[in-house]
């Protein structure tokens, strides 16, 4: 509690005192973290040297300061489908992806054959973190993980990522001065929190240490060891695109909801591009994913689908990895386009799902994006009230939310 008020305090006071009386009042927060980074085994020596002069980077979006707007957020979660999955620019890392499957073609066999996760997985999420390490990060580690331990959104997951990035430091995984992120703190070229680090990675080249900042291999062993532990079932597809019936009900689009993909085809869910499906995968279990509610392509869900989820928890993000990873072996776009709907502001979303909740349709997190539980109870919402059930937030349905429709 001392420690909430204390940042508290000092947002407040970042309007009326000078910067240098702010920075004091930083270094005093930095040196209360002393003691939880002395029981995780950092040094006084590393948390010193860490620490030294370091000031809050209030660049970086995404804080908490006064007169500063909300940031939009990641393009995960305020681009529309259509923008965010472009075909163009996927196709253009899949001709990449499908150099780097020759090019790196023994560890990837190896690492599918220890984690069970496919070559073309792991290319696809390094692809679209790093587009396969051509964007580097160049913000310092240390200095953005303190910032958003102190100013972010979420202090307490961030002051446990700043720790543990000092015991990455520590233990000579990463010269300090080496350590660089992006503005939330993923860092190499999967882009792992500190979290992600300490749990899985991998040092699979055999040099010594899991440099996921430099090692291809290590990186990419290291995003498949995540995955399996995330529940990745080897021999499974992440998702299959179908065409969904006239009358298709979207408010089933639940991760709950997930019964074997023969009874989805039995409902009238047909296999995009007329794939025949083996009695195997008939048998495996699949939520009704539909991202642009009626408005774009239709996916039956895997578990699969969601242990990517767990590595970035955004729809669009899974269908993006997921497509990028087929087309480096089956080069066709999705089989149903997306039409071009307008995407929510995030503050917009936010109201949505409040009042959604205050109604007892919605019953998870307040966070302003538009994932499969907002959709679904959207559409539930869109029943009961006699409108057109399409599962898509819009500012006509928002405005008639407001208007105090049940």
């Amino acid at each position: 509690m001392r420690l909430a008020a204390l940042v508290i305090a000092t947002c407040l006071a970042a309007m009326l005192v000078p910067a240098h009386a702010a920075d004091a009042t930083f270094e005093a927060w930095l040196q209360s973290l002393w003691p939880q980074a002395r029981a995780l085994g950092v040094s006084r020596a590393t948390f010193d040297l860490a620490t030294r002069g370091l000031e809050p980077d209030l660049s970086l979006p995404d804080l908490v300061l006064p007169r500063r707007p909300s940031s939009p957020g990641q393009s995960e979660f305020v681009e529309a489908p259509a923008d965010y999955l472009k075909e163009p620019v996927i196709e253009r890392l899949a001709v990449q992806g499908r150099k780097l499957l020759d090019r790196y073609r023994a560890p990837l066999d190896a690492i599918a054959r220890q984690f069970g996760v496919p070559p073309t997985v792991v290319l696809a999420i390094f692809g679209r973190e790093t587009d396969y390490g051509r964007v580097r990060d160049s913000r310092d580690a240390i200095r953005v993980l303190a910032t958003q331990a102190y100013l972010g959104k979420r202090k307490e997951k961030f002051r446990r990522e700043f720790l543990l990035a000092l015991t990455i430091v520590g233990e000579g995984k990463i010269g300090l001065a080496d350590m660089k992120s992006s503005w939330a703190g993923a860092m190499g070229l999967t882009q792992f929190l500190p979290s992600d680090y300490v749990k899985y990675a991998v040092d699979f080249d055999g040099d010594g240490r899991a440099d996921i900042w430099n090692s291809v291999p290590d990186a990419l062993a290291s995003a498949a060891k995540q995955l399996r532990a995330e529940g990745w079932q080897p021999g499974l597809r992440w998702a299959y695109e179908a065409r969904a019936p006239r009358n298709v009900d979207c408010t089933l689009g639940v991760p709950d909801n997930a019964p074997p993909i023969g009874e989805w085809i039995r409902r009238g869910y047909v296999p995009a591009y007329g794939r025949r499906l083996s009695a195997g995968e008939r048998a495996q279990r699949a939520s009704l994913l539909q991202p642009a509610g009626l408005y774009g392509p239709a996916f039956l869900a895997t578990r699969n689908y969601f242990a990517i989820k767990e590595y970035n928890y955004s729809d669009l993000y899974v269908l993006f990895v997921g497509h990028l990873s087929d087309l480096m072996t089956d080069p066709r776009p999705f089989e149903t386009p997306w039409a071009k709907v307008a995407q929510l502001p995030t503050r917009d979303l936010d109201r949505m799902q409040q009042i959604l909740a205050a109604r007892g349709y919605y019953h998870d997190k307040i966070d302003g994006k538009a994932g499969m539980l907002t959709r679904a109870a959207l559409g539930v919402y869109q029943k009961r009230n006699g409108l057109k059930v399409d599962c898509w937030p819009s500012a006509a349905v928002l405005a008639q939310m407001e208007r105090g429709d049940r």
